[in-house]
């Protein structure tokens, strides 16, 4: 009896112990930790975003763990487990897919570990923050760059992946503007895909697919530049580009490029620094336990999340200069090299 009593005891000072090593692995130190965690650095928009929020929170006094999951959930939520137990304060999420961190965010919670929601919402769970553009006014500014070129005649939409939260958004951005004139009949719909990735192979597969049916093609509505990129290949390899209307979003320095050499109408301009600067400003804010307030609530399910919701701008030929060069996002030179 009296071992057992004293295995007990040791099992309780152990698990007295694993508790209270765990509360102080985020106290030992006084440092404000971070963890970042992305979904893919393939995507040249994120490395962006990366290197900004990273100089950003570093400025401010905290320290920040980066980290990528190759587009995939589980390795999301094994690398957001393992930043707590580092003792992050705060994480900052790029979900891949939006409905798979729950047990994440309850998780942190747990672990009295803030969860912000960054670009992308996490859906049906209570996170802290949500932070991003207004994706539905993306698609809304596609649409109608896409209409004012292309009045009358086929489309094709490239969708992002619907596990993506915005690819849902900006559909319905999109489609927002482009009914009625579907109603009328004056725009048809010869293509709609899910691409299954952000990334230019899968919108070069569907549009070389659909070019080879012989359907006419008048109009391109791809959900970010990469997608765009594969559809002008496709249309560059039948003799098409800058001869059908395509939009894109992210402002990319390759849609740049493009828009100014003629093969790509339009794109959507997220001015990044302010979203990841934002970003920044809350986790560190979080991280040092002070209340952050918005004015802007999104609501998700059952839940109402505090949210800052920035405002997009398209890009064209025409103010290019007045956008993304005026704002140091890529300099003149770089957007024109190849244009006499």
């Amino acid at each position: 009896m009296r071992k057992m009593a004293a295995l007990s005891l040791v099992t309780l000072v152990l698990l007295l112990g694993a508790c209270g090593a765990d509360k102080a692995s985020r106290q030992d130190d006084n440092v404000l930790k971070i963890g970042f965690i992305y979904e893919t650095m393939t995507v040249e928009r994120w490395q962006r975003d990366r290197d900004i929020f990273v100089a950003k929170a570093e400025n401010l006094g905290a320290e920040v763990i980066v980290k990528d999951a190759y587009e995939d959930s589980q390795r999301q939520k094994e690398i957001g487990m393992e930043m707590i137990k580092q003792g992050v304060d705060v994480l900052v999420i790029v979900a891949y897919d939006k409905d798979s961190l729950k047990d994440l965010v309850r998780y942190a919670h747990g672990h009295g570990v803030k969860v912000i929601a960054y670009d992308r919402m996490i859906r049906d769970c209570d996170i802290d923050f949500y932070i991003s553009f207004d994706n539905t006014q993306v698609g809304r500014l596609m649409g109608e760059s896409a209409m004012a070129k292309v009045p009358q005649g086929n489309y094709l939409i490239l969708n992002g992946p619907q596990r993506d939260n915005n690819s849902i958004m900006l559909n319905e951005g999109y489609y927002s503007v482009l009914k009625p004139a579907i109603d009328k009949g004056d725009i048809r719909i010869v293509g709609e895909s899910w691409i299954d990735a952000w990334r230019d192979e899968g919108s070069y597969a569907y549009v070389s697919e659909i070019l080879n049916s012989g359907e006419q093609v008048d109009a391109i509505i791809a959900a970010n530049d990469q997608l765009a990129e594969g559809a002008i290949t496709a249309l560059s390899e039948n003799r098409l580009a800058g001869k059908v209307f395509v939009t894109g979003q992210d402002a990319e320095l390759g849609a740049c490029r493009r828009i100014v050499e003629g093969t790509q109408g339009s794109t959507v301009y997220k001015p990044i620094d302010i979203l990841a600067e934002g970003a920044a400003e809350i986790a560190v804010k979080m991280a040092k336990g002070l209340e952050v307030n918005s004015d802007t609530v999104v609501s998700v399910g059952n839940y109402n999340i505090p949210s800052i919701i920035y405002q997009p701008l398209l890009v064209t030929k025409d103010n290019m200069e007045e956008t993304v060069i005026k704002d140091g996002f890529f300099t003149y030179e770089q957007i024109y090299r190849h244009v006499p």
